[in-house]
This record gives structure tokens, sequence and C-alpha cells, in this order.
């Protein structure tokens, strides 16, 4: 059967892409070998905010005295909790699998390869067959990093697919790598109970962060008991009487640690192995797919989205690379994607939140800098939500005003970030912040507040 577009892979890329390519009058097919929706509706970014939600009414509960309000006793059923993830998974799952028909794209099941540069074999149990396309999307994501010395067995050293799902609450875990992955499961397990150490190698957590968000995230954390360890590797793990013995480099001295599991969180792999990229010849450079501006690979009529082209591998960089690469196939004119302009957010409490240049990397460019900060300290509405953890902290060009960065850690601030990714965009300067008037009381003003901050016109610090 021909098609105008394949698709391999459903995720947060290919899903998005087919949709769109179906309603620019693409006949789409989607080939997907496992769950619609990917690795993020079914294992990552839903279950784990669904899990993090649970974490966050637990939290309430436990300080509700805080609030005026008295509650006997709260405690986690851990059953129960990741009953609810993987029905929220489900949920989401079946959305797509609507949209899928509500848009007239079909499904076809099975494990998608390139056979040629218009062919597509698709293998299930059953059958093998094949279907030809015009163009031809890879989509095919990402999977959990393996480490040589951290190989994953699925019960005593896990990755992030067994933690969404194990059987048991485990009374104490050690976390390696504290990236969004490792510190989102990190904060959710000691949230309900478990002993959590995280291990990070690079000098502070949350490395790709703002130094001043790295910091203040790992304050909060060790207030919530979550022992933080940077400068530190897990160099082996040994089983001994059902227990995992972690051997641990840290700042020059080797410790032991006991735990139940080891979670390794030390980042993704793209899924390039038997997709029939050397059937066609794509090219690949530094392990990933290499494509044009538009997602084109050297091979005309292919293309390739997502985890395994160059470029943050986060869900909404997949969609919006998807709806770029079918806008220009179906022949519209669509921009490319500013990968400056990129907003990132780790979804701890407090939040993470970022978009733009760290204060580092805006001195290594050599920009005169206008840095404004606004502490939740100082948040009426902060000060009412019962947690005033954080600050907004916005990098400005001196030269020209132009917002350069936002870092963001405290209540909220995945749902604040937006405005600084549009602010951005739209070039808007300094003093456009500052005389928008934002509603009060609110966590968002702060950004206004930290704008201000940065040219001496603030008013409640």
């Amino acid at each position: 059967m021909n098609y105008d577009l394949i698709i391999i892979g459903s995720g947060p890329g290919g899903y998005v892409a087919a949709i769109r390519a179906s309603q620019l009058g693409l006949r789409t097919a989607v080939v997907e070998r496992a769950e619609l929706g990917g690795i993020c509706l079914n294992w990552g970014c839903i279950p784990t905010k669904s899990l993090l939600k649970s974490a966050q009414v637990l939290e309430y509960a436990k300080h509700a005295e805080n609030y005026g309000i008295e509650i006997s006793e709260a405690k986690p059923n851990f059953t129960k909790i990741i009953e609810r993830s993987r029905g929220v998974s489900a949920q989401m799952n079946k959305g797509v699998e609507y949209l899928f028909k509500k848009n007239n794209v079909t499904l076809i099941n099975g494990f998608g390869k390139l056979v040629g540069n218009k062919t597509v074999e698709v293998t299930t149990e059953e059958k093998t067959e094949t279907y030809t396309a015009n163009h031809i999307i890879l989509a095919t994501g990402s999977r959990s990093r393996e480490l040589p010395n951290l190989k994953q067995d699925g019960k005593y050293i896990i990755g992030y697919r067994e933690a969404l799902t194990l059987q048991k609450q485990p009374e104490s875990m050690i976390v390696v790598g504290s990236g969004a992955i490792g510190t989102e499961l990190a904060y959710f397990y000691n949230a309900i109970g478990t002993k959590v150490t995280l291990v990070e190698y690079m000098p502070t957590i949350v490395p790709v962060e703002d130094k001043d968000v790295s910091s203040q995230l790992g304050r909060s954390l060790k207030k919530l008991k979550i022992k933080v360890m940077t400068k530190s590797s897990v160099e082996k793990v040994e089983i001994e009487n059902d227990k995992c013995i972690a051997t641990i480099s840290s700042k020059g001295k080797e410790i032991k640690a006991e735990a139940d599991i080891v979670l390794s969180a030390v980042g993704i792999v793209p899924n390039l192995e038997n997709i029939g990229l050397e059937n066609v010849g794509i090219e690949l450079e530094n392990g990933k797919i290499k494509v044009d501006d538009f997602y084109k690979t050297n091979i005309e009529g292919i293309y390739a989205i997502g985890d395994i082209v160059h470029g943050p591998a986060l869900a909404h960089v997949a969609s919006a690379e998807g709806i770029c690469c079918v806008e220009k196939i179906a022949g519209k004119n669509p921009s490319p994607i500013d990968y400056t302009n990129i907003p990132g957010a780790t979804y701890t409490t407090p939040e993470v939140a970022s978009v733009g240049l760290t204060e580092d990397a805006a001195i290594e460019k050599g920009y005169e800098l206008k840095i404004g900060k606004f502490p939740f300290r100082a948040s009426g509405k902060a000060a009412a939500a019962g947690n005033q953890d954080g600050f907004i902290k916005l990098i400005f060009d001196a030269k020209t005003d132009l917002i350069l960065g936002a870092h963001m850690v405290g209540l909220n601030v995945t749902e604040m970030i937006a405005e600084i990714v549009l602010a951005k965009k739209m070039g808007t300067k300094a003093h456009d912040i500052i005389s928008a008037i934002h509603p009060h009381p609110t966590m968002s003003e702060a950004i206004m507040e930290a704008a201000a901050a940065a040219y001496d016109e603030v008013i409640h610090i």
C-alpha cells in the first residue's frame, strides 16, 4: 500500500507530525511496535508527572497543619500510586488513538525498517509486510543509557521504566545521575518515604542549569533529607544478601553505600539499531542521524526528528521538529527551529525551568550583562502557598536590553517559563517586561520584579 508519508515511531515527534501531515492533506501512516505515544506518554513525561503529583499531594497532607487543616494521618499506598500513574498513561494513549481516527491517520502495528528510500518493511510475530511512501520520517526515539559498570538487570539495578512500575516500594535507593529524570525520581521516592541518595559526577546537580539554580535545588533537596553527592560516581555495584552494595568514588574517597535498588539515570541513547539505515545509506554524525534545517537526511525523501537527531532530547522539541518537517514536505515555508530558545523543565518541588543562556555561558560569549533576581521569599503568593524556596533570575544584554536567558526555581515555574520563551521570540526588551502589568498576587509577577531588579527599579526587595 502506498502513502504520501510514513512515520516510524509514534512518540511526541511521530504522532504530532502525523496529525499535522494529515491536516495538510497528506495520506499518512504511522508504524509503531509498542504503545501509542512512545516513551513520553507511556514511560516518561506523563507517568512521572502523575507520580510527582501524588508525592506533592502527600506532602501537602503531611503538612496540612501549616494551613490550618487537621489530618490524623497521611501515608502513601505505593500500589495505588503506581496504578494511578499507569491509568493516566493509558488515558493519554487512548487520546492519541482518538486523534489518529479523527485525523484519518493509519496506524500500522509492528516493527518498522527501511528497505529502500521509499519502502518500509513492517514485521510482527505473525507476518512481514511492505509499504511504500513518497516521504518517510524516522522518529524512533531513545532508551535508557546503560553504563558498562552499571548493567541493568531489572531487579537490583534498574532504569527509569522499571522505576515507574516497581511492585514494592524500596526502603532505600541510590539514584545515579541528577538530570531531570534522576532528580524527579529521587524526589518522588524520597517524598513517599524511601531513603534516597543522589549521586552526580558533575560539581552540581541538574548540571545543565544555571549555577544559582543548581545550588538552590541542591539546598532544597537536602532540606527534604535527600543525600546529595556531587563530584561522585558509582564505580561498581555488588549484590549481597538481597542488597546492592555500591562503591562510590567521591572527592578522592571511596565510600560503600547499601540500598535496595540502584536506579541508573545517566541519560539516553538513540534507537538506531535494526531500522535499516545501512540499507539506504543514511549518514550519521557523532552517533545521531545528520539532517538539514528541515530534518531531511542525505537520502531524498527520508527525514529524521526527535532524539535520533542532534538537539535537546525533549518531547516538545520533537513535536516542534515534526511539525516543521511535515510543513516543509507539504510545500509550506516554515521557519527553522531556533534552538537557542528551547525551554527546559524539571518537575521536582521546587520546580526548575529555564531558557536561553546561563550566566556563565553569556559571559563566555562576551556579553556585557544586566542580571536581575527576585526571591520568592518576597512573594506574597509564595508565602500564601507555603513554599518560598527559589527565585527568578533574568539575564539581559546590557547593550540592547534584550533578554539572553531566564532561570527559575520555585513553585509552578514550569508554567511560567513560556512567558520568557515568547518574549525572546518577539524580541522583547527589559522595560517591556517591567511595564507589562502582571496580576497580583501571583508567582508570575516575580518575572516583572526580576526584570526591574536588573535595572535597579525593583519595588518589593
